[in-house]
């Protein structure tokens, strides 16, 4: 459940979930609106564009706002949309690895919802792993596909035996493609985020202190924008996780 804090801002954006006859003068006006934290807003602008760009912003807007704002009985209707979204932006331009890493972003948040067992009898690890493949086979060096596979590898194995037979994750891979994002983007602080959560488990000997090191470097990194916001609640709260280890 989000915080109540925003609650109001969650029922407001229940009325722009499906809103008609919205146009966006550029891309750069919907990426406007998701910096501001209006995710609906910025959907709808997206979409309206026609665009795999259009449709990318769309589905990554659509993905944060399910997984932080959305109430219980509107996130069905949220995450569908997040991957339609994604798969427009995928056959709008089937060469812009934004589009598929968008689409895998919503796939995950559904994923991520649904739980281990639910997600694996739907094929959602098979799917997750293709579409960060496909990123990455058009732009090697995509900061957040590195991140994304590398925590694929890190929650597939860490889910078992079965798991680990069906897809083939392997701590070792979740290790080079994180340190892979990492060195692209050393300050970002998301991977930084995303990398420390699965550290005590990818590394038993030393990972739950370079862990606690990375958290407090992201907690250091300024909020850009508000999806930044929610990541930095997300690290304190990592952080207070790591303390009661």
């Amino acid at each position: 459940m989000f915080p109540s804090r925003f609650a109001g801002i969650a029922a407001a954006g229940a009325a722009l979930l499906f809103a008609t006859g919205t146009s966006a003068q550029s891309l750069e006006e919907a990426r406007a609106a998701f910096a501001d934290g209006r995710f609906l807003e910025a959907a709808n602008l997206g979409e309206a564009l026609g665009t795999s760009d259009g449709y990318a912003l769309a589905a990554q807007s659509l993905a944060v706002y399910a997984h932080y704002e959305a109430s219980e009985e509107e996130w069905d209707e949220v995450i569908e949309r997040a991957m339609q979204m994604g798969d427009e932006a995928v056959r709008a331009d089937s060469t812009n690895a934004e589009a598929y890493y968008q689409s895998v972003h919503a796939v995950g948040r559904f994923a991520k919802r649904a739980g281990t067992i639910t997600a694996l009898r739907k094929g959602l690890g098979g799917r997750t792993r293709d579409l960060l493949e496909a990123t990455l086979a058009i732009d090697p060096d995509h900061v957040g596909a590195n991140m994304a596979l590398g925590a694929w590898h890190a929650d597939i194995d860490a889910s078992g035996f079965i798991a680990r037979k069906m897809y083939g994750g392997k701590k070792e891979e979740a290790v080079v493609h994180f340190e892979r994002a990492l060195e692209l983007a050393p300050e970002s602080k998301v991977v930084l985020y995303e990398y420390a959560i699965r550290l005590p488990d990818l590394d038993e000997e030393n990972g739950t202190q370079r862990a606690r090191e990375m958290l407090e470097k992201a907690l250091a990194v300024p909020v850009l924008d508000a999806y930044e916001d929610y990541l930095h609640l997300d690290v304190l709260d990592a952080m207070d996780d790591l303390r009661n280890r």
